[in-house]
């Protein structure tokens, strides 16, 4: 792929997700990545949290690190499944004493699992629009939530994917980071039905870079994301070759990216698998370069 030099590059906003490490081997992955990666100057970075609570202790310590060892505005994930109002307060004071400011407000995924029923707890928040609410009445918190462009699979239908969106928009939160998607004009169809509805918060495209097709097929498929045939295609041949489906996977995200730019997009969110070297291969191809980061203890 060829590098451009788009003046449009200039005003492109990234921001990274990492999740919190289960072993000893894989905190060292994270921070290897860290360090690789926060030289692109990310508006901010954003933890997952485990449903139920479940990485609630990992996540904390580290978004920790992360304030205390990086110079990256960082924001944390928190979910109100499988918890009371009270419980879920407590994670949040818990976190603002760390020294978060920004949340990522979900719902989360049922306990079961994946396809499981999910239950409100009858004394917690019952979605992420309640939730968005609660946090609004706790403090003055940047809150981002999330979009769906091909549809939660636990949803009826698109429309009431978008109402859930527009009461979460209108409970205060500032903007929306979708699930990954692989069809531009699939979603920029969605995002006209989005703006119709009178959502006005910016609606950031989740980029997937992807690591591995085959695994990539089964998460998207519990997740309902479409993955298009042009991936096999782009793919096809290169299952023992991994310096080549690297380099295919690099051009793949910075062609959907830059086709986003070219549609009036500027903001992209992009998962990293706690990964660097194909995150930052796709921000090289889009013709962006290392900044010296900011100063160090930032928060979003």
């Amino acid at each position: 792929m060829t590098q451009k030099n788009d003046a449009r590059r200039r005003d492109i906003a990234i921001s990274f997700e990492f999740f919190p490490p289960k072993s000893e081997e894989m905190e060292g992955q994270l921070w290897n990545t860290v360090r690789d990666l926060q030289d692109w100057n990310p508006e901010f970075v954003s933890v997952t949290y485990g449903a139920g609570g479940t990485t609630k202790a990992p996540t904390l310590s580290t978004v920790t690190r992360f304030l205390t060892d990086t110079p990256l505005a960082t924001a944390s994930h928190l979910t109100c499944v499988s918890a009371t109002k009270e419980e879920t307060h407590q994670v949040v004071d818990s976190f603002r004493k760390a020294g978060i400011t920004h949340f990522v407000a979900l719902r989360g995924d049922a306990p079961g699992g994946v396809g499981a029923p999910y239950q409100p707890h009858p004394g917690g928040y019952a979605n992420a629009a309640e939730l968005v609410a609660g946090l609004k009445q706790i403090g003055d918190f940047e809150i981002s939530v999330s979009a769906y462009p091909e549809k939660h699979p636990e949803s009826r239908d698109q429309a009431a994917d978008i109402e859930m969106l527009k009461r979460k928009a209108d409970n205060g939160a500032d903007r929306a980071l979708t699930q990954f998607f692989f069809d531009n004009d699939n979603f920029e169809r969605y995002l006209e039905k989005v703006r119709a509805a009178g959502v006005k918060i910016p609606v950031v495209p989740g980029i997937m870079p992807i690591q591995n097709l085959t695994q990539l097929k089964r998460f998207a498929g519990a997740c309902g994301t479409v993955i298009p045939a042009f991936l096999d295609e782009r793919f096809a041949g290169y299952d023992d070759k991994p310096e080549e489906r690297a380099k295919v996977a690099a051009d793949v995200a910075a062609e959907q990216i830059e086709d986003l730019v070219r549609r009036g997009l500027n903001e992209f969110h992009l998962y990293t698998m706690n990964r660097a070297p194909l995150v930052s291969a796709v921000l090289a191809n889009l013709g962006l370069s290392r900044q010296t980061a900011r100063s160090a203890g930032a928060a979003a």
